[in-house]
């Protein structure tokens, strides 16, 4: 299983209207997170391969399930050139 990182809520983008540009899905892996089990894809930088977050892909409880599909993006990893 893949670790995963506490942070304040505020750190992080999640949606699922996620419009990806430029960002690759790793393999499915069974990760443990703060909120139970998942099958997780992470999500990185198509040019540098710099983890950006993670997809949810499934979920094994119940409550948890719409989170399925959702991307988890990590804000202070997103940058903007105009």
């Amino acid at each position: 299983m893949g670790e995963s990182k506490t942070l304040p809520k505020y750190f992080y983008l999640i949606s699922k209207k996620f419009v990806a540009m430029n960002v690759v899905v790793g393999p499915k892996i069974g990760r443990k997170l703060l909120t139970g089990s998942y099958v997780v894809e992470d999500v990185m930088c198509s040019k540098c391969g710099e983890k950006l977050g993670w997809k949810y892909v499934e979920t094994f409880n119940l409550k948890q399930r719409y989170k399925e599909g959702m991307f988890v993006i990590e804000k202070l990893k997103l940058t903007k050139k105009y």
